[in-house]
């Protein structure tokens, strides 16, 4: 194999204690990149300070969490983390800060791009991190777009827990906010971006009739109250939608054959509904159903095997909302066994990026395999 990884998973608390683990388990030499998720119970200065004492020179990059993704599985209130060192593994990155500022985005996005982007004679992708509560994925995909030149990308929002306060992303040396971290990656080894989602459309159609895109808020489902018409159209009373309900029955939209999930936050004050995702008026969209979300994980796997051959590694970024399903089925444990066996480091995240769109409940990323 022309490329190593070393994984680390650590629950310690102290900040020190937690990155010289790191650093011990993680150590190799050649080092083209570290990449690690951490919970938000740690304080962010110290770790900063800590992962730059430690890692120095070594490219580093990660986020906060609404969970992690390790050697053992799915965890939580600790860091993850995986070094990759190689000669046929090159990486460019690019930050974008303040991506609220839309006005400016496509010059200053073109002129970072058209600097760091790498002119790859090997095949490369895309891996996103995005600040999970700027609410701008759509508007930052949408720019992206143009300069992507077809290359496969994922991605996802940072998180906290399930706070919804203050998510941030961490590059050279510190952690940021309003940013979005675009990594290029070069290899020749056999890799594939892939999504995969444990939904389907129910004949339960709905069209938006009022809703503010920026805000991602809908006020109105076929001229009603948001929260009352979506608690009619799941056959739920009012005064039970909770996350668990929405973790059960999001939205879907279908295009071009593929399908594209749209979670809710939350009921506010008003009846109106705040989603992870930003819906337009006058969109059509379904109510949507799970079909087993082991069985649809085993299944993504093997079309993995199928078509690059057993995975080395894989990088994912798994909707938060999908590991509330898991511990509300009680299959969290049988999830993680199929992480495990198929060697996923990652985090839960507050949305999912794949190609150029921004998703929900989906779990998205990247397998790469040995020569």
């Amino acid at each position: 194999m022309s490329f190593q990884t070393k994984i680390s998973a650590v629950s310690l608390r102290t900040e020190d204690a937690a990155i010289q683990q790191l650093h011990k388990d993680l150590y190799q030499a050649n080092i083209a990149l570290v990449i690690f998720y951490c919970s938000p119970v740690y304080d962010l200065t110290a770790l900063a300070a800590a992962l730059r004492d430690k890692f120095a020179d070594i490219p580093v990059i990660g986020c906060t969490t609404a969970g992690e993704i390790g050697p053992q599985g799915y965890q939580n209130d600790g860091i993850v983390a995986v070094s990759i060192a190689a000669d046929d593994f090159q990486v460019h990155t690019v930050r974008c800060q303040m991506i609220k500022e839309t006005k400016h985005l496509p010059e200053n996005l073109a002129n970072k791009l058209s600097e760091k982007a790498p002119r790859a004679s090997k095949a490369q992708f895309g891996f996103l991190l995005m600040d999970g509560l700027s609410q701008h994925e759509e508007s930052f995909l949408q720019v992206l777009q143009q300069h992507m030149g077809g290359i496969p990308l994922f991605g996802g929002s940072a998180a906290d827990g399930e706070n919804f306060q203050q998510t941030w992303i961490y590059h050279e040396g510190e952690f940021h906010q309003q940013c979005a971290l675009l990594t290029f990656i070069e290899t020749s080894q056999p890799f594939k971006v892939f999504k995969t989602e444990h939904f389907h459309s129910t004949d339960k159609t709905f069209k938006v009739t009022k809703a503010d895109y920026h805000q991602r808020c809908v006020y109105e489902i076929n001229g009603k109250p948001a929260a009352t018409e979506y608690a009619r159209l799941i056959d739920m009373a009012y005064d039970k939608l909770s996350p668990l309900m929405f973790a059960a029955y999001p939205l879907i939209k279908e295009i071009n054959g593929e399908r594209y999930v749209r979670s809710i936050q939350k009921v506010n004050d008003d009846g109106s509904l705040s989603l992870f995702s930003s819906i337009k008026e006058g969109e059509e969209l379904n109510i949507a159903k799970g079909i087993g979300l082991l069985d649809n994980l085993n299944n993504c796997f093997k079309d993995i095997r199928a078509d690059i051959g057993e995975p080395a590694l894989v990088l994912g970024c798994d909707c938060f909302l999908r590991r509330v399903e898991m511990e509300r089925t009680g299959i969290k444990e049988l999830a993680s066994l199929i992480t495990t066996q198929n060697n996923v480091i990652g985090f839960n995240t507050y949305g999912e990026q794949f190609n150029t769109m921004h998703v929900n409940h989906t779990f998205t990323g990247v397998a790469i395999a040995a020569s």
